[in-house]
């Protein structure tokens, strides 16, 4: 049996969020070096701060500044930091209780190994030398002896407050499609497209799962299918993908369900070779193949008149 695939894969993406008045508080006392609570109806004072008290609902706006020292509560030492972690040597999660606060904050702390680190102990924020309103402004925790110091009264007025944020979320992770698709990733090396049929209800499923969705049964009997086939539904792209090499496409442009001939469900690519405006149900196509690609770069029109309505309708 060939060797099953995986790949390293990554998802990013860009997250952009507004700032309500205390988030907005907050963090623009980061970047002027405060750390702001906000303080409950019965008096006590959380850190970070939230908009509404998580006890009674409460809308709660009374910003309070807190001291940069505080107390470790509990920990965790992470041996092996990860990528845009706060430290790139070995470091402990932390939660601190700063001074003036009733609730942890949590954070690394730098500290020269795990023996170093234990419940009870005393840090302060190292702050990060440019600082630009976010929750990275703190650096990290360090190690601290000495006594609190002492607050400036900050109300959470500042001028030019952040409004809002840009949080970048990544995910890696390592796919492995499975034998079913590694044989259909193998096939299209060979710019042949390789589906699988259910014993029972008789369907090619391509890209084959290695069972059928609809029987729940295994599939193991290889079809192969195409390499013409008939667009069922389509949608025009109007975004433009932004900083990905093998999606610089010019907008607007066409993705597609494709049947191809054989198939018993559509697959998705993308339409080339005729304006967008001209793509339309029933279109027949053929791949694109670019040098030494291992799938086709895109569809385009065969020049056979359009696939009649009853022959996909089942596969829409």
């Amino acid at each position: 049996m060939p060797e099953v695939l995986k790949a390293p894969l990554v998802v990013e993406f860009p997250f952009t969020r507004s700032l309500g008045p205390v988030q907005s508080a907050f963090l623009t006392g980061l970047r002027e070096g405060v750390v702001l609570g906000v303080r409950t109806g019965d008096g006590r004072t959380l850190v970070p701060p939230v908009e509404y008290d998580p006890v009674t609902a409460e809308e709660i706006r009374d910003l309070v500044e807190v001291a940069p020292t505080g107390t470790v509560t509990t920990w965790a030492w992470n041996h092996a930091p990860r990528r845009g972690q706060p430290l790139t040597t070995p470091f402990a999660w932390v939660l601190v209780r700063l001074d003036g606060a009733d609730t942890a904050l949590l954070h690394a702390l730098d500290a020269p190994g795990p023996d170093a680190v234990h419940t009870g102990m005393r840090v302060r924020v190292r702050w990060a030398t440019d600082r630009t309103g976010a929750i990275t402004d703190i650096a990290c925790f360090e190690p601290y002896d000495g006594d609190p110091p002492q607050p400036s009264g900050h109300t959470g007025e500042f001028e030019d407050p952040v409004t809002g944020i840009v949080a970048a979320a990544r995910l890696d992770y390592t796919y492995s499609p499975g034998r079913a698709q590694t044989a259909y990733i193998n096939a299209l090396a060979g710019r042949r497209t390789v589906g699988e049929r259910c014993p029972s209800c008789r369907k090619v499923y391509v890209p084959p799962r290695g069972a059928c969705p609809t029987c729940g049964v295994a599939t193991s009997e290889q079809v192969e299918v195409g390499p013409r086939g008939t667009v069922t539904t389509f949608c025009i792209v109007n975004i433009k993908a932004a900083h990905t090499a093998n999606l610089d496409i010019e907008v607007p442009y066409v993705y597609a369900h494709i049947a191809l001939d054989g198939a018993g469900l559509a697959l998705h690519g993308r339409i080339g070779g005729i304006p967008y405006d001209e793509v339309r149900m029933g279109l027949r196509v053929e791949p694109v193949w670019t040098e030494g690609a291992r799938y086709p770069d895109h569809y385009r029109p065969t020049g056979e008149p359009d696939a009649d309505y009853d022959t996909y309708k089942e596969l829409l």
